[in-house]
This record gives C-alpha cells, sequence and structure tokens, in this order.
C-alpha cells in the first residue's frame, strides 16, 4: 500500500518560481483589492512560505509513519454508568401540563 503522503508530487513547489504576476493573480481569483506594497508583501511571505516547504520536503522521512496529532495523547473518560435516579415523575408533577411523559407548552407558531 502507498502512504498518502507519497502520492503528491514534490517537485512541485521546490521547482516552482514564484512572480509578482502569480501573487496578482491569486489575489484576483481570491477577489481581493490589494494595492502594490501589499503584494509585495505577500510576494515575499508567499516565498518564505515556499522556502519552510522546501525546508520540510528536504528531511527524510523514509520509515516513520504518518500521525494524525504531534502528541500521541488519549483521552481520559470517565465510567459511564448511571450516577442519578430516574426522576421524570418527580419533575412533571410540578409540570403546568403534562402528557405521556411530554410537557405541553403554547404553540409559537401557526
Amino acid at each position: 500500500m502507498i502512504p498518502y503522503y507519497a502520492c503528491f508530487e514534490t517537485d512541485l513547489i521546490t521547482n516552482m518560481s514564484l512572480s509578482l504576476d502569480d501573487v496578482k493573480k491569486v489575489a484576483r481569483l481570491a477577489k481581493l483589492v490589494m494595492p502594490d506594497a501589499e503584494l509585495l508583501a505577500a510576494h515575499a511571505q508567499m516565498i518564505n512560505i515556499f522556502g519552510l516547504i522546501e525546508q520540510m520536503q528536504a528531511v527524510d522521512t523514509r520509515g516513520i509513519e504518518p500521525m494524525a496529532h504531534a502528541q500521541d495523547l488519549g483521552q481520559r473518560l470517565r465510567e459511564d454508568v448511571v450516577s442519578e435516579g430516574d426522576k421524570r415523575e418527580l419533575y412533571q408533577s410540578i409540570a403546568p401540563q403534562v402528557e405521556r411523559g411530554l410537557y405541553l407548552v403554547p404553540q409559537v407558531i401557526e
């Protein structure tokens, strides 16, 4: 069985150069109106992100199993036991209107 992460093209990002026109196209597709100063800042941030991705792809992860979470934690759950008795009759005894175990309330929507 091929791991899911092996199906992705790893050379896609490492061989990718990002131009300012690419950033403008992404902004247009996202329906963002960005002045030139913001486009330049976004361009620099995206280049940094691609650099980080390139660094992560350079790490040899052969033999390492994928994880769902960075820490191997489990939830501490309590026992599912009844801690209180059935008090339905007590609670319904003080209700204004009850019919066959259901509370009757005034109709709100016609």
